[in-house]
């Protein structure tokens, strides 16, 4: 083994994957493991928090000793744990928590807590070795939209997000509502390629007073109004025509803020980050609109924008290399705040 190598041994479990990975130096990835619960909450139409931490409980050591096989490692050859710390569903993310506690104590390795949208934003490190910051980075989740400015490694300032749902979130709600189900991001983004995107004006909201923040309950509550009227006027409701004109609403959107904050802060680096990152038409988008102002634009691939642990490994190595050591009084912090401690 090379003495100059920081390998990290990383968990995740802030929502409903059981994650681990192990990684060294910060972009190495040397094993991702997911267990997803997907088939289990598709029977509720979303994630049940009581259910997701039972099972978070069953599999985690699982996860952990596959990690640690397919990287041909041990705990024995960790430099540290990093594991996600907050936001999330607080029972799940003390499954984590409790467990990276309990290995940093029995092995006595220094425990790093990890922030989820940092993990996200730090995913793009992992394929694009050449991504140094500063840049900016759209991080899209089911629980999360902002827009951030990475100054540097583990600093970010915030420039907008959701005053409402997330992007993801609406996705998971406008599925319901036109049948399509739950996970409800790839079902609309399969739809939407037989739909005509302008077959429906849906609004695109603007904030006055936070011109990168963004809302989508209102967009939600329009398609839900559309839908009624539909219904009450008797006209057919055709699927595929209502998930691609509200799949265009939101990336247009998302594109706009994007390109009004690249133009204002003269940036010349862009990245997207978190579970509707992985959606091709917003994805095809934001390449387009970046390469028309001369913007490199990054994106991981699609394993690396839903959760996972390697994302929570890269972001674990730079805090670990800034001096961030945690106690075993590290608690799972559901509502924090991206650049608290």
């Amino acid at each position: 083994m090379n003495s100059n190598e920081i390998k990290i041994l990383a968990i995740e479990s802030s929502c409903d994957e059981t994650a681990a990975a192990v990684v060294v130096n910060g972009r190495d990835v040397r094993s991702n493991v997911i267990s997803s619960q997907i088939a289990l909450h598709t029977l509720y139409g979303g994630v049940v928090p009581e259910i997701a931490s039972r099972k978070h409980i069953e599999k985690i050591n699982q996860v952990i000793g596959q990690a640690l096989s397919d990287a041909g490692m041990t705990l024995d050859d960790m430099d540290a744990i990093g594991v996600t710390y907050g936001p999330g569903l607080v029972g799940a993310l003390l499954v984590g928590v409790a467990e990276a506690k309990a290995i940093s104590y029995a092995k006595k390795l220094p425990l790093v807590g990890v922030h989820h949208i940092e993990g996200h934003i730090s995913a793009n490190y992992i394929e694009n070795k050449d991504l140094e910051p500063p840049f900016l980075c759209l991080v899209v989740s089911g629980g999360h939209t902002h827009l951030v400015k990475v100054l540097d490694y583990g600093k970010y300032e915030i420039l907008g997000k959701t005053r409402d749902d997330a992007a993801g979130e609406a996705f998971d709600k406008v599925a319901r509502a036109i049948g399509l189900g739950y996970p409800g991001g790839p079902k609309i983004e399969k739809v939407a390629h037989e739909g005509n995107p302008h077959a429906v004006e849906f609004p695109h909201a603007k904030i006055v007073d936070g011109p990168y923040d963004f809302s989508f309950s209102g967009l939600k509550s329009a398609v839900l109004n559309y839908l009624n009227g539909c219904k009450m006027k008797n006209i057919p409701i055709v699927q595929a025509d209502i998930a691609a004109s509200f799949q265009k609403a939101v990336t247009d959107v998302l594109i706009g803020n994007a390109m009004k904050a690249i133009d204002e802060f003269g940036m010349d680096k862009f990245a997207i980050a978190g579970g509707v990152a992985s959606n091709g038409t917003l994805r095809e988008g934001m390449r387009a609109a970046c390469e028309k102002k001369g913007v490199a634009f990054y994106h991981p691939s699609p394993i690396f924008c839903t959760d996972n642990a390697a994302m929570i490994g890269v972001a674990a190595y730079y805090d670990f290399m800034r001096g961030q050591r945690d106690g075993l009084d590290l608690n799972a912090v559901p509502n924090l705040k991206l650049g608290e401690r």
